[in-house]
């Protein structure tokens, strides 16, 4: 039921308006080789099954308009007639062998995923998507960039209304892309409609999927399994680019994340932890615990007035670090930098009238890190 459903939704995918996808009665032919072949089959497979209704439904009409009552004609017996018998068992499955090659074929090609060229491991979170590019020291989360004011109808919804995302998995066309599919916390489903690709993240198991696109270009999908109250609030977006274009842009991420590592040590100021910390927390936090910090009882407490954000900076950096057993608090410890938790600490002791007037340094959380492993 649901390969039917995403076959049905990845046909209406390109189609998609700003805000209510069009009509479509098929799937896409999609930009990677085993999403073509994936549609061939479902083209093929469909053809036959028309093929089959055509026969059926004209043997059933002559039959119902040749021996209908009023022309009083005895209905021929077929009991026990051999010839009958294997015919309706053989034509039967000669059209399942024809219809098993194709497809096995195109399932064999589908789960292999040897010699691959570029490996990348996708994580999924409540709720956003993590992605680490194996061998490369390149890792990044991807969040819903969509506006709230666009989620709660204050504005218009765009073109990509809930498939923006802040950071987009970049990858390189014409090469062989092996995906690590795992969850760290529920069951979530990566899915991209246009590479025929989508595999279940589950917590402790890791599996394989794998892509070569064919275009450059920028392609969307969704997390397709039900994993909590922002679900719909987790896309994915894809850019595909050409191979100079994707080397330049790795080479980019990797002085990203030396400079990232260098700020850790740092001297800042609390205005500017602050100002970074707003940043992080619209983006990570805003969504449970709301723009103005007042949450959203008793799921989500309220950080305006309360105790953790008014209290000891210790207990307030330890549960966003570990987060907090039995609750919807998850733990930001592998999550963020040392940078954005000592940011958004610092943002949510000083923000909504809370004015601890303290801050947290980069190097305390690095320390707290390092202490854990």
């Amino acid at each position: 039921m649901r390969m039917a459903c995403g076959a049905w939704v990845a046909g209406a995918w390109p189609l998609a308006g700003p805000a209510q996808a069009a009509w479509t009665t098929n799937m896409g032919p999609g930009v990677t080789g085993v999403s073509q072949a994936v549609y061939d089959l479902h083209m093929t497979i469909f053809w036959i099954c028309v093929a089959i209704g055509i026969v059926v439904f004209a043997a059933i009409g002559w039959s119902v308009f040749a021996y209908r009552r009023s022309r009083r004609q005895q209905a021929s017996s077929f009991h026990e007639n051999t010839t009958v018998e294997i015919l309706w068992t053989l034509v039967p499955f000669l059209i399942l062998v024809a219809m098993a090659i194709p497809a096995t074929r195109t399932l064999i090609d589908m789960y292999d995923a040897s010699e691959s060229q570029v490996d990348i491991q996708v994580t999924g979170y409540q709720w956003k998507w993590h992605y680490r590019y194996l061998g490369q020291d390149v890792e990044f989360f991807s969040n819903l960039a969509t506006p709230v004011d666009q989620i709660h109808n204050r504005d218009a919804k765009s073109e990509h209304y809930l498939l923006e995302v802040d950071q987009p998995l970049v990858l390189p066309v014409g090469q062989k892309i092996r995906f690590l599919v795992t969850g760290a916390d529920v069951i979530h489903s990566w899915w991209v409609p246009a590479f025929a690709v989508k595999r279940d993240a589950i917590p402790g198991f890791i599996h394989e999927a794998w892509t070569r696109i064919e275009r450059p270009g920028t392609y969307r999908g969704q997390c397709t399994e039900l994993c909590g109250k922002d679900h719909g609030f987790m896309p994915i977006v894809v850019e595909a680019r050409p191979q100079a274009e994707y080397q330049a842009w790795l080479a980019g991420r990797k002085e990203e994340s030396a400079r990232l590592k260098e700020l850790t040590a740092k001297d800042w100021t609390r205005e500017e932890l602050i100002e970074r910390g707003d940043k992080v927390y619209h983006t990570v936090c805003a969504a449970c615990h709301q723009p103005e910090g007042q949450g959203m009882p008793p799921t989500f407490p309220a950080l305006k007035g309360s105790a953790v954000a008014k209290g000891p900076l210790a207990a307030h950096l330890n549960i966003v670090f570990n987060g907090k057993p039995g609750t919807a608090m998850a733990a930001f410890g592998k999550q963020l930098s040392e940078v954005d938790i000592a940011a958004v600490v610092t943002y949510e002791r000083n923000s909504w009238g809370n004015d601890m007037g303290d801050m947290l340094a980069p190097k305390d959380v690095l320390a707290l890190k390092q202490a854990s492993q």
